[in-house]
């Protein structure tokens, strides 16, 4: 019976393992979220020293957010716009013709477009959510837009003593998270 627990425990051991790509975290910017927790999440990261928090997005390795979909993608893409492609130079043999501009052929992106106009391929607007999911915050990677690390710890209530709770409770799983676990002595 003891081997069996042991054996559940390293299995739960090995199951639980923190993503890699949180190990390489070292600054943060964190986006605005409701109640205001972003403000003490700071405090507390600061004060832990688990990440360096900058103000400047640009700066950040990853971005904490309290939601993700379509509202997150649409301020990371403000935050972090995607490169522009290259402009196409036309030849000097193209530009001196006096042929009446022929329509060039439409590319296959182009083509999908057009076999899709009208159809919506979002799968229906979200119906709004009261409270927009309180309690979860995510760790996304900036390089590539994953979510490394997440919680879902709500609030009791909005209280500044609350928010600070909530906040220090989230950094000390972080903290749990990014510690090393030693294996168990025999």
């Amino acid at each position: 019976m003891k081997l069996f627990c042991a054996w559940i425990v390293l299995a739960a051991a090995a199951f639980s393992s923190v993503n890699p790509q949180l190990r390489d975290v070292k600054r943060v910017y964190i986006l605005a979220m409701s109640a205001n927790l972003d403000q003490f999440l700071a405090s507390q990261l600061a004060k832990a020293g688990v990440f360096e928090v900058v103000t400047d997005p640009k700066k950040a390795d990853a971005i904490i957010t309290d939601r993700v979909g379509e509202s997150f993608e649409s301020k990371f893409d403000l935050l972090y716009p995607p490169p522009t492609p290259p402009k196409e130079t036309k030849s000097a043999a193209d530009s001196t013709t006096d042929s009446p501009k022929s329509e060039s052929p439409k590319s296959a992106r182009e083509l999908n477009s057009d076999k899709l106009a009208g159809v919506d391929l979002t799968g229906g607007a979200r119906p709004p959510t009261m409270g927009h999911g309180k309690g979860n915050i995510f760790i996304v990677s900036r390089g590539n837009r994953t979510v490394v690390w997440s919680i879902y710890e709500p609030p009791k209530n909005n209280t500044s003593r609350e928010l600070t709770k909530t906040a220090e409770r989230v950094v000390k799983h972080l903290q749990e998270d990014l510690t090393e676990k030693k294996p168990a002595a025999e």
